[in-house]
Parts: C-alpha cells; structure tokens; sequence
C-alpha cells in the first residue's frame, strides 16, 4: 500500500464535505473518482497531497513516494522551449553522461597502469552501470515520444510562457508522463486533449508501471484505464471494483441491496410493534410481547439508501419543420489567424440528421460550427426555415452581472415568474442559485444555464460547441438523453468520445484542411479510421518494397556491379558476426566485474577493465564500419 486513508473527515465553513472516508491504493492500482461538481473530489486529492489537513483521522504515505500531479488549471511558466523544458526532467540523467565523456576523456590522456587511470576506470565503470540502469541514452528518444503523442511535434521549439492555458496543461501532463513517478494523481486529465491525443494517453498509461488516481468525467477514459471506481456521495466514499460501466451495474444492484434490506427492516419492525401493540395488556400473551419489545430493542434503526437527487432535464422542442437539406457547403476556404483551416471543402447535412464535428486541436471545428450558425460564407446555404440555437462553449452570451433568474427571464418576457423558475429548477439550478449574479456560479452551473438559456431558444437545428465542458456525469447522461429523443437537426464539436458514441449516426472530420464525412456513427467513424491506418500501412509498405526492387535491379546493371555488391555483402556478414561476437564478449566481462572473483583482486579488477575497454573500442569501429557498408 502506497496511501492508506483511515476514517478521514473535512468540512467547509462548518459544512461537512465528507466523512469517514478510508481507502488504500496499491502499488501499480489504478482508481478512477467520480461524484458530482462539489462533492469534495479535488479537495480530496489536496488532503492526499498534504495541502491540507483533515479534521478527523489520517492519510499516511509510503515512505520517499514520489507523486506526479496534475491539476485543471495549473501555473507553469518557464522562459525555456518545450523540449528544453521535458529535458530538465533528466537533468541528472544527463549530467551523468556529460561526466562520463569527460572522464573518457581524461582516461585516454592518463597514462595506463597508473593509480589515477585505475581510479578513473572505476569511476566509468560505476557510470557506466548508471547510464544502462537509467537508460540515458534514449532520452531524447522518450522525450520525442511524449511531446509528439502529446500534439507538440510542431512546437519544440516554442517558449512555454507563449502557450494558452490548455496548452500548459497539456505540457505539463507530458513532464509528469517523462518523470518517475510511483503515483499519478490526474485531475481532469482529457480537458484539452482531442481524440487522436486521448487515444495515445490511454495506452501510454496502461503501461505505466505505477498507481493513477484519476479525477474524470470521461467515461471512455475511465472504462479503459480504471480497474476500481471511488465515488463520493452525500458525503460518503464508495469503493467497486471495476471500470465505469462495471461501477453503473454495481452501484445499481448495492442501492437495491440495500433498499430491500431497509424495507425488510421496517416491515419486521412493524409486524413486532403490531404483536407488541394487540398482545402487551393481555395476562397470557404479555411475556411473549415483551419478549417481542426486547427484539425491537435490538433491531438498528432503519437508514433508507441514499436516492441521489433527480439529474437536471433538458426538454429541446421547435414549432416548424425546416426544409430537407438543413446545410449545404461546397467549396469552402475557410481560414482564422492568419491559417487556413479548410480548403475546398464539402458538406451536406440533411434534416433530422446528428452529426459530430471532430479533429485535432486548432484543426477548426469551433470555426467551422461558428460558421455554419453565421450563415455569413458564400460557401455555405443554409436551408429555409432553419432556426438555430447555439450553444457556445465559453458561454459568452451570458451576462456576468445578470441574476440567473434576470438571465433567462430577460430573453423571454412572455414567461411567468413560475416559468422562467420551473425552467430552471428542470436544468439543476436550485431555488438559492437563481439569485445569484451569473459571475459568481461554479463552472457546472453557468454550463446549466447556459443550456437552460439554449432550451429556451426553440432551435429546430442545434449547433453545441462542447457542451458538456463543466457538466457531471448524471448531466452529460441526460443531455444525451434530451438530444438523442430530439427530432430536429444537431451539429455539435465534442471530444467526449462517449457523449459522441451516444448521439451521433455521422462524424465529420476535419484533417489536413479537408472535410471528410463518416456515416455510421462513432464506431463507423472509428472503424473506418482504422481501415485507412491498415491502407496507409500497406501503401507504405508497397512504396517501401518497390523502392528496395528499383535499387537492388539499379545495382546489378553489370558484372562488375554484382561482384561488387557479393562482397559487399560478404562483408556486411563478417562485421555483424564480429559484432555479435563483441557483444557477447563486453557481456561476459561486465558479468565477470561484478564477481567476487574480481571484486577481491585489484590486478584482475584492472586487467578485465582493459579488455573490457578494448572490447568497447572495437565495437566503436565496427559499429562505424556497418553503418558505412549498409548506407
């Protein structure tokens, strides 16, 4: 066990976050956490981290644990590049092999058999097994590895302190990725991240050799990573073991569990206290009802389960039908900042139709979903009768300085008091949030509004741009819901791969400029983008394959060509086998250092050195030599 919490409590301004909380994590475990916005999910994590201290019980840590955190928001500023910035993870690494070529250099200016050249071979030696155990020498490869899985291939170069917010998250999650770490604790690890990027994290973590301790709202994320699903609830943390969908199926049978235990108890307790109440004052049947009133004595008092509170409801209605083809582009060029996004693109989306707009980072699908809404393009005729509402993810429509109740009831003044209320109570917000300034609402409840504002609207075409940004997963499950039951038009940017998976029967890809529709929906999208890895894959291999014939035919245009290239060849087997049998000879003597044999004689402790030393100078030819002959 690596952190052990033992009946933990934390309250708030005298109001209870939670309490009796204990829970360990394993070495090598992974725990997704879920609950709802404000259930004490972060504040967890910091009573993990020691930012703050419980107020009853204890969290103890395994000795020199090493945490990697990742925060929502996190500060990182740094007048360093992104990958100077991943290099000084290694520091130490790498000032390791910066030593050790100075003393290689200083051991060939030192005169051999002398005290200083034995001292300087030892001190190689222990750097040497160094740099092996730390695999040093493919740093900058686990370096290009993170930051291109990561979406920083094109951006090595660039100052830290340039990037946006996201992006330093981002960053930041790939340093924690490079560093060893014994645990990860990830809050909201997929913001900012787009699908191709989710997918790599995924896989990147399944071979993590340590814990994760994740705080999402990602299903597809947890589903693939957690093998345990916490929740706190009411107060409470709950263990099941399991992924997401696991949790779903074993919360579901606990609560009903329980249920049938609670109404068990209270049943038994009436049927004694109705024996007690008919039999208690007659003379023959009174010790057998007070036996009864001792049994009730001992029976706890019945706790109904928990029932969490109903999720928000969205209801999305229009009055008018607009016409068959709801979107028609053809031949966009469509750029922002000064980059073009799309070039020569193409679409049609037909009423009633659910479409995903996805793509990597900065591809253009806010863009291009604003675009559509304007209707402004040339490009793009939008059908009669189209009405849209638009959900914008910033949620830049709502005033700050607005009440909630003022923010919704402003736009429609033919709504009674009890209306605009009822609204939006059915969208979470509870009878003390609507007369709260907009500016001062959580992240979850200004997305409630705004979506509450964007029911209101009567769209019969919904353009969402990542609307489930700040929503719990009981809201991200019913705004699933609301959409899937509408029978209008939705076109929405998502990197929620499960809120996609729900809704969508096409997903519109935007990629190299291009626009490329994928009917089926989320597993047509995915199966299809596998199909064309395979393709690429073969085309590449075919490419490669001709490329191989066209010079092996080019090299043997004569006799003396194919003589040459027989002893090249000839060749290139005597240097591999003088190779591999250097190798095994470096292999034997580094073998032979560490025995007692060696390790209690300093004249055979110097002499394997020298061969050992030989040995590797060898090998340094021969490797030059191969990379000559194969070139």
């Amino acid at each position: 066990m690596i952190v052990t919490a033992d009946n933990v409590a934390f309250s708030y301004d005298g109001n209870s976050i939670f309490k009796g909380v204990s829970f360990c994590i394993n070495e090598g475990e992974r725990i997704g956490l879920v609950g709802e916005n404000g259930a004490g999910k972060t504040t967890l994590i910091k009573l993990i981290l020691g930012e703050i201290p419980p107020d009853e019980g204890s969290i103890y840590l395994k000795n020199n644990l090493k945490i990697g955190y990742l925060a929502q928001t996190c500060e990182y500023d740094s007048e360093d590049t992104v990958y100077g910035e991943m290099r000084s993870v290694f520091a130490e690494q790498l000032a390791a092999l910066e030593k050790l070529s100075s003393l290689s250099e200083s051991l060939a200016r030192t005169g051999y058999g002398s005290a200083e050249y034995s001292a300087l071979s030892a001190k190689i030696e222990s750097l040497n097994k160094y740099v092996a155990s730390h695999d040093c020498y493919n740093i900058d490869v686990r370096i290009k590895t993170v930051l291109n899985g990561m979406g920083f291939s094109a951006f090595y170069e660039r100052k830290v302190n340039s990037m946006s917010g996201g992006e330093k998250t981002r960053l930041r999650l790939a340093r924690l990725l490079l560093e060893d770490n014994d645990l990860l604790i990830l809050d909201e690890p997929t913001n900012h991240l787009d699908i191709d990027t989710l997918f790599w994290l995924e896989g990147y973590l399944s071979a993590f050799k340590g814990a994760i301790f994740a705080v999402s709202h990602d299903r597809y994320f947890l589903d693939r990573i957690a093998q345990a699903t916490a929740e706190i609830e009411n107060g409470a943390f709950r263990l099941y073991r399991g992924n997401y969908s696991k949790y779903k199926i074993l919360k579901q049978q606990a609560y009903e569990r329980e249920l049938k235990e609670y109404e068990a108890l209270i049943e038994e307790r009436e049927r004694l206290q109705t024996y007690v109440d008919k039999n208690i004052v007659r003379a023959t049947t009174a010790k057998s009802a007070q036996s009864r009133v001792k049994k009730l004595e001992k029976l706890p008092e019945p706790v109904k389960p928990f029932t969490p509170p109903l999720p928000p409801r969205f209801d999305f209605t229009f009055e008018r039908q607009p016409a068959e083809e709801v979107v028609a582009i053809d031949g966009l060029n469509l750029s922002a900042g000064g980059k073009q996004l799309i070039s020569g693109g193409s679409l049609n989306i037909r009423r009633g139709e659910k479409i995903a707009i996805v793509g990597e980072n900065g591809a253009g699908k806010s863009t291009l979903l604003r675009a559509i809404v304007c209707g402004k393009e040339e490009k793009i005729s939008i059908g009669r009768y189209v009405a849209f509402s638009y959900y914008d993810q910033e949620n830049a429509n709502l005033n700050p300085e607005n009440t909630v109740l003022e923010e919704l009831w402003g736009r429609h003044a033919a709504y009674s008091q009890t209306q605009a209320r009822s609204l939006l109570a059915s969208g979470g917000l509870t009878a003390e949030d609507v007369d709260k300034k907009v500016r001062s609402l959580s992240g979850g409840e200004r997305a409630k509004l705004a979506l509450c504002v964007f029911a209101s609207e009567g769209g019969n075409v919904l353009a969402l741009d990542e609307p489930t940004n700040h929503l719990d997963l009981p809201a991200r499950e019913s705004l699933e819901s609301a959409l899937r039951s509408f029978c209008g038009t939705v076109i929405f940017v998502s990197h929620d791969r499960y809120f996609i998976s729900a809704i969508a029967d096409g997903v519109v890809e935007i990629a190299g400029g291009k626009l490329t529709r994928y009917d089926g929906g989320y597993a047509g999208y995915k199966a299809a983008k596998e199909r064309e890895a395979e393709e690429r894959n073969r085309r590449e291999a075919e490419e490669r394959t001709a490329l191989y014939k066209e010079k092996r035919e080019n090299s043997y245009r004569s006799r003396k060509d194919r003589a040459e290239e027989a002893k090249r060849r000839s060749e290139i087997k005597s240097v591999e086998e003088d190779i591999s049998a250097c190798e095994e000879e470096e292999q034997r003597l580094n073998s032979y250092l560490t025995s007692e044999e060696v390790a209690s004689d300093y004249g055979k402790l110097r002499q394997t050195l020298e061969k050992l030393q030989k040995i590797r100078e060898k090998l340094d030819a021969l490797y030059e030599r191969y990379g000559e002959i194969i070139d």
